[in-house]
């Protein structure tokens, strides 16, 4: 594997963990919203990855998809909730602040790691260019 095909690799994985960080933003940006109804409560989404092995490219990350979670919202007697419905019931979000937080700090870190990797494949090529002009 040379070292177009790791950087393509790392690429791909940080473009990934770019998917999963807005996804998580767009989660916590929208934690205590309210509806006055279940169809029209956010939900929250986490994005699908999947492994690329041996094609072209010599592999990497995929976004398959982006899924809304299938936890349950949150309901509240609220009838003085502009936002409630006949019965008076208002429905929060299901997303779980402190797992986005968790979550976010993961992406970050695989993130960071990844460009870890490009820097040190930087490095090395260097070194190489080096060997080269003894």
């Amino acid at each position: 594997m040379g070292f177009k095909d790791i950087s393509q690799i790392a690429g791909s994985a940080m473009a990934a963990q770019s998917v999963r960080l807005n996804t998580i933003a767009s989660n916590l940006a929208n934690a205590d919203a309210a509806s006055g109804s279940e169809a029209e409560a956010y939900r929250a989404r986490k994005p699908v990855f999947a492994s690329v092995m041996g094609n072209a490219a010599g592999g990497g990350v995929q976004v398959l998809d982006v899924v809304e979670s299938s936890e349950p919202l949150r309901r509240a007697h609220e009838p003085d909730n502009p936002k409630a419905d006949a019965e008076g019931m208002v429905y929060y979000t299901n997303v779980n602040q402190v797992a986005e937080m968790a979550d976010m700090m993961s992406a970050s870190r695989a993130f960071e790691t990844n460009v870890e990797v490009l820097g040190r494949i930087k490095s090395m090529q260097q070194s190489l260019l080096k060997l080269g002009e003894s």
